[in-house]
């Protein structure tokens, strides 16, 4: 396969920390070393992952799922991940049973493995993802990138909100320098002014706008109307946990749709609430949660069709190193009765 890859910025040379070296791992080959990280399941546990971000930190904080799955004999045992791929690591490797991340994460870890399995989405979210250079830039077009230098983390959603950014504009994916840096370090040097331009979701986009001044060069939403990415959140789990544990799966779903359908209503609790544990201000908070979206679904022909445009794309640059069938990876809620009998023959085991 020809190496398509755009210039990868030395990061020394830029004055940047080294990368997180899970982060650069987890978008590919690295997803092989995952099992290393495998920790012993409790029994009558679900391990859930999470972002600071989303329903599932809210869901956290609130304890409901904890008194949803009582009636099911089931502990819920918590992790915070930085971000999508390392997360999606950790669930190739049997660490998590059951977490969240954007679009592009997925697609890299069903490569990395058939075990993979989407149990939900939520609507997309265009508006909350975004390219953001400096107040004072002279970049005012996604075309002005070329042979910029433009900070992202990758494999995960922003990854592809910049292919398609860069289609759209006719500029090569190599025609730019990519600074693969997690969040905190591209906000560094995004102040600092080692990169051009920074690929970035809420909240660090919010904040970014709201500390530094910085201008949306494009979001999700594309330009004139030509949409560049749907930006929607999934909710994934494993083949090995929703075959023995679906009742388990569709009662934290429906946890999760109680904690959207209140978030929806009432951003500015959900704001204040969230600001402690995110570390960003509910002001700035509230800004990132109204352009968020809400309503936890299974997937539809929709969804499943924006995911492979994600997969093709990935595949087409050589960012991927197989072609994935994403309909192979989407899980189909059991019946109410069916999902109950198959927890109880696990229970027996």
């Amino acid at each position: 396969m020809t190496d398509r890859s755009p210039r990868a910025l030395s990061l020394s040379s830029a004055g940047a920390p080294a990368p997180n070296r899970r982060l650069l791992l987890s978008a590919g080959l690295g997803l092989a070393a995952a099992p290393l990280l495998r920790p012993a399941r409790a029994a009558g546990t679900i391990r859930i992952g999470y972002q600071k971000y989303g329903s599932l930190v809210l869901l956290k904080a609130r304890g409901t799922l904890e008194k949803a799955l009582q009636p099911l004999g089931t502990a819920v045992a918590w992790s915070e991940f930085p971000s999508g791929p390392p997360l999606l690591e950790a669930l190739n490797a049997g660490a998590i049973d059951l977490g969240s991340a954007g679009e592009a994460p997925p697609i890299f870890a069903q490569a990395a493995s058939p075990e993979l399995r989407y149990v939900a989405a939520e609507p997309p979210a265009p508006r909350g993802e975004a390219i953001l250079v400096p107040k004072d830039s002279p970049i005012r077009s996604v075309a002005d990138l070329r042979g910029k230098t433009v900070a992202l983390n990758k494999g995960s959603n922003v990854h592809y909100l910049l292919v398609r950014a860069l289609e759209q504009a006719g500029v090569p994916y190599d025609a730019v320098t990519l600074a693969y840096l997690a969040p905190a370090d591209a906000n560094a040097a995004f102040v600092r002014g080692s990169v051009d331009a920074w690929v970035i979701w809420d909240p660090f986009q919010a904040a970014a706008e709201r500390a530094t001044g910085a201008r949306v060069l494009v979001d999700g939403r594309g330009v004139d109307g030509h949409a560049l990415a749907p930006n929607r959140q999934f909710y994934l789990s494993r083949r090995g946990f929703t075959d023995t544990s679906p009742a388990i799966v569709s009662a934290v779903l429906q946890a999760i749709g109680e904690i959207d359908a209140w978030a929806e209503g009432h951003a500015d609790a959900v704001a204040a609430e969230l600001a402690p544990s995110v570390g960003i201000p509910a002001p700035v908070l509230a800004v990132a949660l109204g352009r968020l979206s809400y309503g936890v679904a299974p997937l539809d022909a929709a969804a499943i069709a924006d995911q492979q445009r994600v997969a093709d794309s990935f595949h087409r640059l050589g960012l991927l190193p197989k072609p994935v069938r994403v309909a192979d990876a989407v899980w189909t809620p059991p019946r109410p009765a069916d999902a109950l009998k198959s927890e109880k023959r696990t229970e027996n085991r």
